[in-house]
């Protein structure tokens, strides 16, 4: 008869709540708020430059409680890549954002369905203007 093998309750409540929450992050899609899609569309303007998250505050107008977030979201989902940029000493270092190329897929083509929903949206309250 094989012999069973115990794990500690502390050890397995790790691992089980680990195991659930990249379950669970993994699936999770990313919400398109009007927010995700103007961050999008600013981080579409030159694509595979770098840019730091304090000039995105300043182009898009989103408070950085709204910003960071939707960016570290972008950052685990792996559409976006981040580094610390390396400054002189006695310089705070600065985060810097790019896409990823499966982040640039996806920004285009919601950037694309974004701008169609609302010519859509559009033409719909015209017509019943009319």
């Amino acid at each position: 008869m094989p012999q069973e093998r115990r794990i500690p309750s502390t050890t397995a409540k790790i691992l089980l709540t680990q195991k659930l929450y990249i379950c669970r992050f993994r699936g999770m899609k990313l919400r398109l708020s009007p927010q995700t899609l103007l961050l999008l569309e600013a981080l579409l303007v030159e694509p595979r430059d770098w840019k730091y998250g304090y000039d995105i505050s300043r182009n898009t107008g989103l408070k950085s409680g709204t910003l960071y977030p939707i960016l570290m979201r972008m950052a685990d989902r792996r559409l976006l890549e981040t580094r610390w940029e390396t400054s002189d000493p006695g310089k705070p270092p600065r985060h810097m954002y790019r896409f990823t190329p499966e982040g640039l897929r996806y920004a285009r083509a919601n950037a694309q369905d974004s701008s169609a929903r609302t010519s859509r949206r559009v033409a719909m309250s015209l017509e019943r203007a009319w």
